[in-house]
């Protein structure tokens, strides 16, 4: 999606929620989701070093911290690379690259990774991005500790925007706290407000491994409070479809 295209409607979102709701949306973060297709070989480096020692520094100085860098699970080809980017308002996403391609330490710390670039040995291929709203039940994110984790990350689609409306309600109103008492440990939960794929959710989970994560999925499905609010008519047909990726994050992640 083309950047200014998307500040653009960024913007249009941001009237409107101030014009429906300004007071649940106040502590509520945003999120931005990045995905990279990088070039194999030396490239990835240039890129690991370029988010490690500019880009994440830059990005902490204008205070956004948190920011989370993943790799995929199951070497996909092309490479990606997946940033997690929490900020506190549209105002501060809107603000933050053009401020951080104004700052005299990025421009230097970055200067390696512009001059490594040409038209024919670019530095990655092409980015998508999408911008979501955090849930009112967890509106901030929840940053795990830095020891060995994995993270599932997770888009429902619904067949409307009223179906994703009441899976959010799903969540806010009911599953979450299942989520924590089962060990499904949520990292962020947002609502896509632009990006691909719409009308859509997303969230993310952390697990120490793979074990894990399947016997607490199992936990939940088997829980009796999960049957019984999956089966209440108010959520029926509420998501269409389930995309799932798995994550590792890079030495350097914050997330």
């Amino acid at each position: 999606m083309d950047r200014r295209n998307f500040l653009q409607q960024s913007t249009l979102a941001a009237a409107s929620l101030n014009v429906i709701a300004p007071s649940t949306v106040a502590s509520q973060q945003y999120y931005e989701w990045r995905t990279y297709q990088l070039n194999s070989g030396s490239k990835m480096k240039v890129f690991d070093e370029y988010l490690q020692l500019a880009f994440i520094p830059a990005m902490n100085a204008l205070g956004i911290e948190n920011v989370g860098v993943f790799t995929e699970m199951g070497m996909p080809e092309p490479p990606r690379l997946h940033l997690l980017l929490p900020f506190g308002s549209l105002e501060e996403f809107a603000q933050s690259t053009p401020k951080m391609l104004r700052e005299a330490s990025y421009q230097q710390n970055s200067r390696s990774f512009a001059d490594s670039a040409s038209p024919t040995s670019p530095n990655f291929a092409r980015y998508e991005n999408s911008l979501m709203r955090a849930f009112a039940a967890i509106p901030q994110m929840e940053v795990p500790e830095a020891k060995e984790r994995i993270f599932e990350l997770r888009t429902y689609e619904g067949y409307n925007d009223d179906a994703v409306r009441r899976k959010v309600a799903m969540f806010n109103d009911d599953e979450l706290p299942l989520f924590y008492k089962t060990g499904l440990h949520p990292v962020f939960f947002g609502e896509t407000l632009i990006g691909e794929k719409l009308p859509q959710l997303t969230y993310m989970l952390t697990f120490r491994d793979m074990e894990e994560r399947d016997a607490n999925w199992k936990k939940f499905v088997d829980h009796p409070e999960w049957k019984q609010m999956s089966g209440l008519a108010k959520y029926a047909n509420s998501v269409s479809k389930v995309n799932r990726i798995f994550l590792k994050p890079t030495d350097y992640s914050q997330v």
